[in-house]
């Protein structure tokens, strides 16, 4: 199989907990229910959604040559009642922050990721309708300093 990627998921001996590396190499904690200690795998999964589109529409942005000052993606996922409690529905809340923010740009760049670039998010769409908004929050420009 070409591009490939890998986990390895190692029983921790009590509960449902379990230590999960990546053939990256990059290690971590799943437990169910999700606690403190770790996070279920539906809210890796989440994690995955919003971390798979948050760096596509980061990059288009900065290709963009928007003056993004700060960044950041909200999902919610909501789950199916019944078992096996797939997600039904994802809300993707984009906010951005910075100066000049074009809405055009913040828009262009979320349909792209969403429509081409982000493949969590393409294979979560399957069984979930995905939503998607934005928030530009202006940031003051910076204040010449006095010499």
């Amino acid at each position: 199989m070409a591009n490939t990627k890998t986990a390895k998921l190692v029983w921790e001996g009590n509960g449902l907990a379990f230590t999960v590396t990546g053939g990256s190499g990059y290690t971590i904690r799943f437990d169910n229910p999700s606690g403190p200690t770790g996070a279920s795998p539906m809210e890796i999964v989440a994690m995955a959604s919003g971390g798979c589109t948050a760096s596509d529409v980061i990059d288009i942005l900065r290709k963009k040559k928007q003056d993004v000052t700060g960044f950041e993606v909200n999902v919610l996922g909501a789950r199916a009642a019944e078992h096996p409690m797939v997600f039904t529905e994802i809300d993707l809340e984009f906010v951005v922050r910075g100066r000049n923010i074009d809405p055009k740009a913040v828009e262009r760049s979320i349909e792209l990721s969403l429509s081409k670039y982000c493949s969590v998010n393409k294979m979560l769409e399957k069984a979930a309708k995905i939503n998607s908004r934005y928030r530009i929050i202006e940031e003051a420009q910076p204040q010449p300093v006095a010499a």
